[in-house]
């Protein structure tokens, strides 16, 4: 699927165009499924996000399929390999600093599948071998076309940035959306105890149907529940995605020396809070960005041990791309939603 102009999913159509062809240290996979991200919808809208984006595009980051060539240089990598991709690559020069740090996302040159390179939209993709990650047999490539973004990051959120520990409480806002998701269940894996805050009856719902015991009523303060549930102390962490819409009750359920990880502005770009009941509770405020392929790897490993799950909200053939546009914008989606060649 093309994108050939800024606007909405009338700027995208189905047309044909040659297989890609490989370099000496890519593969060529066929795509199982591409997950849609925000980053798709902000680049279709306009302006470009990524440095070298151009028109005509091909978008889609998270990708799973099956590697049907490799290239000459390519070791460990053979046809017919289930792979899952890891969207970001840096520019490979070994003099840059940010590569050499794992820092890829923050390269000057960075590579992003679907975002400044040809994505999954599509039947085939050329990737570098180095982003690509085995699949377990046990594993369906649906499900882990649904893990690249939201897994890294959140998994990058909790313990890159956030530095979560085991018998720590983390308050998750937006609890139901793919990141949250991927959150609630990497901190509960890793010993701490979670406070979901969610939108509606439904949401709950399937929040606790991945084990969550406290999740905050409809209607009720989030504050108070979390300083009775507390015993006073507030939270350790909060995740917060959303911005201004939640961020006083993000700041307000910190206990001392609360973290409050923050790491979207899906309400906004801007907040304004009182620097007294910052500094003299000592808060942290911890801004999250790009993970590493370190945290890929990591979020991966959890996941591949059985116990994680990854909703799926919709799957969608790709001729239908808009539609599946169209349920990442309602808010009433829970999971993932994939579109399948």
């Amino acid at each position: 699927m093309m994108q050939t102009a800024f606007g909405g999913p009338e700027a995208v159509s189905a047309q044909d165009v040659p297989v890609p062809t490989i370099g000496p240290d890519e593969v060529l996979i066929e795509v199982a499924a591409c997950a849609v991200n925000r980053m798709d919808l902000l680049q279709l809208a306009g302006p470009a996000l990524l440095p070298g984006f151009s028109l005509p595009h091909v978008a889609g980051m998270d990708v799973a399929g099956t590697v049907v060539e490799a290239g000459e240089r390519v070791t460990g990598l053979t046809p017919g390999a289930r792979v899952v991709v890891d969207p970001t690559y840096g520019c490979g020069d070994e003099h840059c600093v940010f590569c050499a740090a794992g820092d890829f996302g923050y390269c000057p040159s960075v590579q992003v599948l679907g975002g400044n390179r040809p994505g999954g939209f599509a039947q085939y993709v050329a990737v570098h071998a180095a982003q690509c990650h085995p699949v377990p047999d046990e594993v369906a490539l649906t499900t882990a076309a649904a893990l690249p973004s939201s897994w890294s990051t959140a998994y990058h959120a909790l313990f890159g940035v956030g530095g979560l520990v085991a018998g720590e409480t983390i308050l998750v806002q937006a609890a139901a959306s793919a990141v949250s998701l991927a959150a609630i269940q990497l901190a509960m894996d890793a010993g701490a105890r979670v406070i979901a805050v969610t939108s509606s009856e439904a949401k709950i719902d399937a929040v606790r149907a991945l084990g969550v015991e406290h999740c905050v009523p409809l209607g009720a303060d989030p504050v108070s529940y979390v300083q009775e549930l507390t015993g006073g102390r507030g939270a350790e962490i909060v995740l917060d995605h959303v911005g201004p819409a939640t961020w006083p009750v993000s700041m307000s359920t910190l206990g001392i020396r609360g973290r409050l990880v923050f790491m979207g502005q899906t309400s906004g770009d801007q907040v304004t809070f009182g620097l007294p009941g910052a500094y003299h509770r000592e808060l942290a405020l911890l801004g999250s960005g790009a993970y590493t392929p370190d945290d890929f790897r990591r979020a991966l490993t959890a996941f591949w041990s059985g116990k994680l799950t990854a909703p799926i909200a919709a799957q969608l053939p790709l001729a239908e791309l808009p539609a599946a546009f169209d349920r990442l914008t309602d808010r009433t989606t829970i999971g993932k939603v994939l579109v399948t060649p």
